[in-house]
């Protein structure tokens, strides 16, 4: 007789977890919802966000939405894009949205944030860069007079 134990079942959803968030990290810039994510790997929304709250800190959709920040802060940085056009590259389908979000976690909206990147990074290489701009989840950006301080 085999009988699952806690522990073998926390291992195989800590799997299933590390799955979804994969594929987070993978499609965030596609339509990605709680319940889609759960279907495909067997579980309910409601016991996928809180083993996912569990095991990494925040819910599946605050992990999307810091995954899509942080690529529209690479995205600003290189230039080559309008704000409207990031947006919609990282999978936001409303530009008031993705600015409003982009504040809370940057601490300025994303026009200030190109133009102050691109004054401050200048003379820093790409891999520090994108190290000390990383988004801060779960609204702990600072105000944004102390960054332009």
């Amino acid at each position: 007789m085999t009988g699952t134990t806690a522990s073998d079942q926390r291992l195989r959803d800590l799997t299933l977890l590390r799955r979804v968030r994969d594929r987070i990290d993978r499609e965030f810039a596609e339509p990605l919802d709680v319940p889609a994510l759960a279907r495909g790997v067997h579980m309910s929304a409601g016991h996928l966000s809180r083993e996912f709250r569990r095991a990494y800190g925040e819910s599946p959709y605050s992990y999307l939405m810091t995954r899509r920040i942080e690529r529209a802060m690479t995205l600003l940085r290189r230039e080559e894009l309008s704000v409207t056009e990031v947006c919609f590259a990282v999978g936001f389908s409303s530009l008031g949205t993705f600015s409003t979000r982009f504040a809370e976690l940057v601490g300025m909206p994303p026009s200030v944030y190109r133009r102050e990147a691109a004054r401050s990074a200048a003379a820093l290489p790409p891999c520090v860069a994108k190290r000390v701009s990383r988004p801060i989840r779960n609204r702990e950006a600072p105000a944004a007079e102390a960054l332009l301080a």
